[in-house]
């Protein structure tokens, strides 16, 4: 099927070439840091969220030898490190290379790649192989550094939970072949499953070509007729098409355990715990809360997954669910054997402060960094989104300290602004906002509203 595509060229360093683009992408990276008021930042990228335990214990190093001690996770299932000194120099590149979280240093901010969280632990198909091959592609693509770090490969398990994330080359598995999805476009593109990884790269590549004249940093940026050509072009060298809209919401895995079908007894209905969901307040974990979600994951998988919705799966195995189905966010009741393993993790988990269970108040609530941390930001959110959660809202709710809204959701969400004029709520509907209401230095008043609007 992809027989007409050319391979990439070699990089000719292990590193690649320089992006043409440099000077105007300001995404930081791990060997270019952002100036913050609370010190230099650091963005990690890691594809698909995937962390084994020895890497979480390096990025964990990292954050207390050089910044703060916290680690802060994206809405790209990215880890940012924060109040780094300005002189640490190429200290943190340095341990993350050799953790191996920095392959190719000219592609370090181009390795920006989603994938289902859940993939091959709730019936869905895994999806491991695409991730390797495409992160592998990409750091041996010299066309590939110019990316910016702005553009998104998503790797969809058929679930439709990151197609929806507005990635700019998405992968979607649909029984033994996969869709491919240019932008926001109805139409995507059949081929065998293996051939995906490849011409999710050359579809990367075509956009390069494509964005010489623009400039565009991503697909949706590209001038109308670009970005038509652009998928006709790729669509040229790819399979059928298929009409296939893009889901309007991405949902994001449930806290607390997570279930499949048990393969050891198909005749069967019994299910039993892949993995375990925790959420994040804020997307912000101190070195405990770090330290015991690695320790969670090598007593099991090994293996932890960051989602792009600031949480984190844990795979198993843990065994049958067992007879409890009351939410892990409270005491649970003992069990025995293999059936508690979910049970005992998710209870230390919720004693540490992460959301374990629909229950909690923080469900759904994330925030920018907001001020100190921020020049731009007008006023505290993360401490004002604390003092306005309450009961859980149908909606998520992200507050900005200002307009550019940092690290918002996608899909339907309450926008909650901050400007001079007070804070601006508003109903987001993809690309649709509903009128907005503005209210004025009234703490009580404005959590009712944002509560009012979640409903």
């Amino acid at each position: 099927m992809l027989a007409a595509m050319p391979d990439s060229a070699p990089s000719p360093l292990s590193a690649g070439g320089t992006s043409p683009r440099d000077g105007g992408d300001a995404c930081p990276g791990t060997l270019r840091l952002h100036r913050a008021d609370d010190g230099a930042l650091a963005r990690v990228r890691i594809p698909g969220g995937v962390l084994s335990a020895d890497r979480a214990d390096a990025l964990l190093a990292v954050a207390g030898r050089f910044g703060d001690g916290e680690l802060h996770l994206t809405s790209r299932g990215n880890v940012q490190l924060r109040g780094l000194d300005a002189e640490c120099g190429g200290g943190p590149a340095e341990l993350l290379g050799a953790a191996g979280l920095l392959p190719s240093a000219a592609h370090e901010r181009a390795r920006n790649i989603v994938a289902s969280p859940l993939a091959g632990l709730d019936g869905s198909p895994p999806i491991g192989g695409w991730l390797s091959e495409l992160d592998s592609l990409v750091c041996g693509s010299a066309a590939a550094a110019a990316l910016s770090g702005r553009f998104l490969f998503a790797l969809d398990s058929g679930r439709g939970d990151v197609d929806a994330l507005g990635a700019d080359v998405t992968l979607i598995a649909e029984g033994g072949d996969c869709l491919l999805r240019v932008g926001a476009a109805d139409e995507v593109f059949r081929l065998p499953s293996a051939d995906g990884p490849r011409a999710a790269l050359l579809a990367a590549e075509l956009f390069l070509r494509a964005a010489r004249d623009s400039g565009a940093w991503r697909v949706k940026d590209l001038p109308d007729d670009a970005r038509t050509a652009l998928v006709r072009t790729v669509g040229a060298t790819a399979g059928p098409v298929v009409h296939r809209p893009r889901p309007r919401t991405a949902k994001a895995p449930a806290p607390g355990r997570v279930t499949a079908p048990d393969s050891s007894t198909p005749a069967t209905t019994a299910t039993t715990v892949t993995a375990i969901s925790v959420g994040v307040p804020l997307g912000r974990l101190v070195p405990a809360q770090w330290r015991l979600l690695t320790e969670t994951a090598r007593r099991y998988g090994n293996e932890l997954r960051l989602t792009p919705w600031r949480g984190i799966v844990i795979p198993g195995p843990f065994g049958p669910p067992g007879p409890s189905t009351q939410s892990a966010q409270s005491t649970q009741p003992a069990q025995s054997g293999q059936s508690g393993r979910a049970a005992e993790a998710l209870d230390a988990l919720a004693a540490a402060g992460l959301i374990t269970g629909p229950d909690s108040p923080w469900t759904g609530v994330g925030a920018c960094i907001g001020h100190p941390g921020c020049a731009k930001s007008l006023s505290d959110v993360r401490a004002e989104a604390g003092a306005a959660v309450g009961p859980v809202g149908r909606l998520p709710v992200y507050w900005s300290g200002c307009e550019r809204r940092c690290g918002h959701p996608h899909g339907e969400w309450i926008d909650v602004v901050v400007t001079p004029e007070g804070h601006r709520i508003s109903h987001v509907r993809g690309e649709h906002r509903d009128p907005r209401t503005v209210v004025r230095n009234d703490p009580a008043a404005l959590a009712s509203a944002v509560s009012g609007a979640r409903a």
